[in-house]
């Protein structure tokens, strides 16, 4: 078990990328060189990256420590899940037998509570007993839930007995945040002696995707050099702009020029390697999830003419956190398409411990190559075994679905790595 990455047929077909080709050639070196980098920077509890792959480039443009969609894994994919929550529950609190779920305060969404039961059934299949507690002030007593999928999930009133967290008698030594903290650190979870994972600091109220990427791109640095490729082919360029407020059309100037001397560095990147394509960048909210306070910018002039509608709409995320603080980053096109209607598809990846342990499709058929899918109207495509088999076939055709899964993997654990060093 080499690389702890699955083998996998997509639906999806593609051309055969230089960079994959150069990642199999040096699959020993890359695997050595993660291996020692996990021995120095243990990796997060769990996490997943969101990938473009625009044919020329394969890189991260997102890295959620909270992830939310266990329940669009394959089924397949247990086992691997199953293996890695032991790993992980190993080196964080080795004699844990339980563990309590924290749960994000949307509750109502199904498709999250899906999510959620899933996780807490791969506890349980790996001899881990888990319950899911929730921060809800109107949850006071516990709450069982319908699911689509014909499952229940139990939602539990959390409550503090001095320095711990409990759900009635029931308090574990493990505490696993599945709530990204959007709206605050909560009181009831501040000081307690329990072992929490992912840490309370990895919560949006204080990470900021702008750390994140300065991580990532000293990463990618270090990873190029190791197998002789520009980083540039594996992460997006991005600038961090403070102080900006669109209600009130501050910080625009900061903002326009950032976004100017972005799209000129892409163009000579484009101009480098002779990619026919119009450069551009995504604006977004430095912490914060869910798609929320970002578009797409071709050029300066569109963040100088934002009309009312676009700067309300920029001004504030999830839980109605104030954007006030944006990164400008690199835009990565998306050459992956699902189905008869050519829908634009990104994979997201999905991880325990240093493992891969699946991903799917993230897909839009409203959505354009250069505009972001974590949007109202997606939907998921889960990724499928080929066979049980978890290193890439070097034999195969190179266009192949493991091959390009490899790739994959590779650089969503380099992003695992750059939110190790964050969390470190």
């Amino acid at each position: 078990m080499t690389s702890g990455v699955p083998h996998l047929t997509t639906a999806l077909q593609g051309p055969l990328l230089h960079l994959e080709e150069h990642l199999l050639e040096h699959q020993t070196q890359v695997e050595t060189w993660l291996r020692q980098q996990w021995l120095e920077t243990p990796a997060p509890f769990y996490a997943s990256v969101d990938l473009r792959n625009a044919g020329f480039k394969l890189a991260p443009v997102d890295t959620n420590l909270f992830p939310a969609g266990f329940n669009n894994l394959n089924s397949a994919f247990m086992p691997l899940c199953i293996q890695a929550v032991q790993g992980a529950v190993e080196h964080i609190c080795p004699k844990a037998q339980k563990v309590l779920i924290v749960a994000e305060n949307h509750t109502r969404n199904l498709f999250y509570l899906e999510s959620l039961e899933t996780l807490r059934q791969i506890f349980e299949q790996g001899g881990i007993e888990a319950k899911i507690g929730s921060l809800r002030e109107d949850i006071t007593e516990a709450m069982e839930v319908e699911l689509p999928s014909g499952k229940t999930c139990l939602l539990e009133p959390l409550t503090r007995q001095e320095d711990k967290i409990a759900i009635g008698d029931y308090s574990p030594c493990l505490v696993l945040l599945n709530n990204d903290l959007s709206g605050g650190r909560p009181e009831i979870l501040e000081n307690i002696k329990q072992q929490v994972t992912p840490p309370l600091s990895a919560g949006w109220s204080t990470r900021k995707k702008s750390d994140h990427f300065h991580h990532y791109h000293e990463v990618a640095d270090e990873f190029a050099k190791q197998i002789d490729i520009d980083p540039w082919l594996v992460s997006p360029m991005s600038l961090q702009c403070g102080q900006v407020n669109f209600k009130d059309r501050e910080g625009t100037e900061c903002l326009s020029s950032h976004v100017a001397t972005l799209l000129k560095a892409i163009q000579q990147k484009y101009d480098q390697y002779g990619i026919d394509k119009e450069p551009f960048v995504v604006v977004k909210s430095d912490s914060g999830t869910y798609g929320m306070g970002i578009m797409t910018v071709k050029s300066a002039d569109e963040i100088t003419n934002l009309n009312r509608k676009q700067r309300n709409k920029m001004s504030s995320s999830k839980e109605g956190l104030i954007v006030d603080n944006v990164l400008v980053q690199e835009g990565v096109y998306t050459f992956e398409t699902i189905g008869e209607d050519d829908a634009v598809a990104e994979p997201v990846i999905y991880m325990m411990d240093r493992f891969v342990v699946g991903g799917f499709y993230r897909v839009h058929t409203g959505r354009g190559e250069n505009e972001n899918l974590n949007a109202p109207g997606m939907h998921f495509e889960p990724l499928a075994f080929a066979q049980s088999c978890v290193t890439p076939n070097k034999q195969d055709d190179p266009d192949a679905e493991p091959n390009r899964f490899y790739a994959y993997g590779v650089i969503a654990r380099l992003a695992l790595l750059a939110a190790a060093r964050e969390l470190a």
